[in-house]
C-alpha cells in the first residue's frame, strides 16, 4: 500500500511541507549563510514553476483530504508525509536538507558551541566507559572527576558490557540543564566504588581545537565555523601574539563550514578597511556586498592558511577572501566546492528545512562552487573520490582549470573558479609512509588502544609536564614503538622493512595520542602535524618570508 501511495505522498508532502510550512513556520539565521533572507516579490511568484501557489495549495489540500477520508484502509498520514519530505528535498541541490524534529537539537549543537551534559570526554574500552578528558568548567569538573575513571553504573543500574555504545552513552549522560544523574566510577587509585550525583550543565563546544607557538608563529586550527568560533579565535590570535607570535598559521582542513557571519568577522581582523570580503546573490535575493570596516587587530602579520579536499563552504569562504585580497598565501590541496548558501527554515512541528537560497562569490567574483545536477547527490559527493582517482590527491598537473573560469585578485594574480579554492602552493599527499602494515595498525584501532593503556597505566608521571618538548622528550625515551610491536603481535604481525618505513609515524601517532589522553590537547596538535608536510611548507613560508603580505617585499 505505502508503495502504491508514494508518488501521491510525495506530492503532498510538497504542498503541505513547503508551500503552507515555509510561509507559516517560523524562521531562524542560516546555519550557513548568517545574512538575512528577505523574499523578494517573486519568492511564491503567482506563476512561478508554471502553478501559482493557491492553485497547488488548493489542489494537494483536496488530494490530502481525499486521502483522509475516502481512502479504503486507514493511513499514518504523519509518517508517510516524513518517510516522502527527505526523497522530495534530495531531488534538489545537493545542500538544500530537511531534518527532521527529533533530529535538530543534535543537528544545531555542534554550531551553536554547547550542550547539556556532565562535561567528559569518553572512550568505550574492553566494554566499559573510560574518561578521557574532562572539560573544563563543566559538572565532572565540579565534582571531581578525573581522565583515566571508569564509569560502571549510571542511577543505581550497571552500565557496562556489551550493550554499551557510544549512542547509548550520549544519551545517558546528556539531558535537559538541570536534570540531574548519580554515576558509580571506578578508580585505579581508589579501592571502593565512587559515587558522584551530577546536575547537568551546559557544556562548551569548542571549535578551535588547538593553538600554540613555533618558532614564533602561532598555530591555530579550527574544525568548524560555529556560534562561538569568533571570540575562540580573536582569543587565540590575542594570546599567541602576546607570546611573540610573528605570523599566523591557520589550519581549515577538513573544516566543513559553518556560520557565514562568523567566517566573515574573522577574516574583518585581517583587512584593510574597504576590502571586499563575499557577496552573495539569488533568484530571490538581491546581491549583498560585506566589506571589512578597518577595526582588525591583525592587518600588518604575515598569514598562511592551509585546505585540503574537505575544507568547505565558510572555509572556502575565508580561504577565497584572504587568497582575493593578496592578504595570505593557501598551502594545501584544491578545496571541495561548495558555493550554495542554505537558510534555515523552522516548521511548526520542530522540524527544519535547510534550503539554498543564493550563492556567495569571493571578492574577484569567482563563485567556487562546483557543478552537480539536480537529484544526484551520490555522484556530487562522490567527486572527491574521482579526484582521488584521477591523481588530484599527488599531482597539481592533474588539475585543468579553463581561462574562461580566470579571474585576478586585487595584486592581478591569477585565481580560478569553477570548483574549490586551488591553494597558491600545492602540496601533494604524503604516503611515503604508508604500508600495509601501517593500513592494518591504523584500521584495527590498536595504535589508539595500546596508547589508552600506556596513558592508563602512567597516568601519575604523564600529568606534570610544562612543555610540549618536555613531554616528547620524555616520551622518545620511553622505546614506545618497540613496546607498541610487541603489543600489536597478536593481531598485526611486523617486519622490518615495514617498521623502517612506517615506524617513524606509527611513534609519532602513539606520542600524539598519548599527549591527549593525558589532557595535552595542544601537544597533540603540536605532535600529530611534526610529520605533516603541508604543515611543515607553511611553516617554512613564513619562514622565508613568502606570505601576504610578504615580510620582505
Amino acid at each position: 500500500m505505502k508503495k502504491t501511495l508514494y508518488p501521491l505522498i510525495v506530492a503532498l508532502s510538497l504542498a503541505i511541507f513547503l508551500l503552507v510550512g515555509i510561509m507559516i513556520g517560523e524562521r531562524r539565521a542560516s546555519a550557513y549563510s548568517g545574512l538575512e533572507y528577505v523574499p523578494q516579490s517573486d519568492a511564491f511568484g503567482e506563476t512561478e514553476g508554471g502553478i501559482s501557489s493557491s492553485e497547488a495549495s488548493t489542489k494537494l489540500t483536496y488530494l490530502f483530504d481525499l486521502l483522509r477520508d475516502r481512502y479504503v484502509d486507514s493511513l499514518d498520514l504523519k509518517g508517510l508525509v516524513e518517510d516522502a519530505i527527505p526523497v522530495l528535498v534530495e531531488e534538489l541541490d545537493p545542500h538544500s536538507n530537511y531534518i527532521p524534529a527529533s533530529d535538530l537539537e543534535e543537528v544545531n549543537e555542534q554550531l551553536d558551541g554547547s550542550f547539556s551534559g556532565i562535561g567528559v570526554q569518553f572512550n568505550i574500552q574492553q566494554d566499559t566507559v573510560m574518561v578521557i578528558q574532562v572539560i573544563a568548567g563543566g559538572p565532572s569538573e565540579k565534582a571531581g572527576v578525573m581522565a583515566g575513571d571508569r564509569i560502571v553504573t549510571v542511577d543505581d543500574s550497571t552500565f557496562c558490557g556489551k550493550g554499551i555504545s557510544n549512542d547509548r552513552v550520549l544519551k545517558t549522560l546528556r539531558g535537559p540543564k538541570g536534570s540531574k544523574v548519580k554515576l558509580g566510577i571506578r578508580r585505579a587509585s581508589a579501592d571502593e566504588l565512587l559515587e558522584f550525583e551530577f546536575e547537568r550543565g551546559d557544556i562548551p563546544v569548542k571549535s578551535v581545537v588547538a593553538n600554540y607557538l613555533v618558532d614564533s608563529i602561532g598555530y591555530i586550527r579550527i574544525d568548524n565555523f560555529g556560534r562561538n568560533t569568533y571570540q575562540e579565535f580573536f582569543t587565540s590570535l590575542l594570546t599567541l601574539r602576546s607570546r611573540g607570535a610573528k605570523g599566523f598559521l591557520i589550519d581549515l582542513r577538513g573544516n566543513g563550514g559553518g556560520y557565514l557571519e562568523v567566517c566573515i568577522a574573522m577574516v574583518n581582523e585581517f583587512l584593510p578597511k574597504g576590502s571586499l570580503i563575499v557577496y552573495t546573490e539569488g533568484r530571490s535575493q538581491q546581491r549583498q556586498d560585506v566589506y571589512a570596516d578597518g577595526r582588525g587587530n591583525f592587518q600588518q602579520l604575515p598569514v598562511v592558511v592551509m585546505i585540503d579536499d574537505w575544507s568547505a563552504s565558510a572555509s572556502e569562504i575565508f580561504s577565497g577572501a584572504m587568497q582575493d585580497n593578496d592578504r595570505a598565501t593557501i598551502v594545501g590541496r584544491r578545496s571541495f566546492g561548495k558555493g550554495l548558501v542554505q537558510q534555515q527554515y523552522e516548521l511548526n512541528d520542530g522540524s527544519a528545512l535547510r534550503l539554498t537560497v543564493a550563492r556567495y562569490y569571493t571578492p574577484s567574483g569567482r563563485c567556487i562552487q562546483k557543478p552537480y545536477e539536480m537529484g544526484e547527490r551520490e555522484k556530487y559527493l562522490m567527486d572527491v573520490v574521482e579526484r582521488y582517482n584521477h591523481g588530484e590527491f599527488y599531482n597539481q598537473d592533474s588539475i585543468h582549470l579553463a581561462d574562461s573560469l580566470r579571474y585576478e585578485t586585487v595584486g592581478g594574480r591569477a585565481v580560478y573558479a569553477g570548483g574549490g579554492i586551488m591553494p597558491d602552493i600545492f602540496v601533494p599527499g604524503d604516503t611515503s609512509y604508508v604500508t600495509p602494515y601501517y593500513n592494518r595498525c591504523v584500521n584495527s584501532g590498536v595504535i589508539y588502544s595500546f596508547a589508552f593503556q600506556y596513558s592508563d597505566r602512567h597516568r601519575d608521571e604523564l600529568g606534570h609536564f610544562k612543555s610540549f618538548d618536555e613531554m616528547e622528550q620524555y616520551l622518545r625515551k620511553r622505546q614506545l614503538l618497540s613496546k607498541f610491536v610487541e603489543y600489536a603481535n597478536p593481531k598485526v604481525k611486523a617486519d622490518a622493512r615495514s617498521l623502517a618505513r612506517s615506524g617513524r609515524e606509527i611513534e609519532c601517532l602513539i606520542m600524539a595520542y598519548v599527549m591527549r589522553q593525558s589532557g595535552y590537547e595542544d601537544y597533540f596538535y603540536q605532535m600529530f602535524n611534526s610529520n605533516d608536510k603541508t604543515y611543515l611548507r607553511g611553516l617554512q613560508v613564513i619562514r622565508d618570508g613568502q606570505a601576504w603580505p610578504k615580510i620582505n617585499p
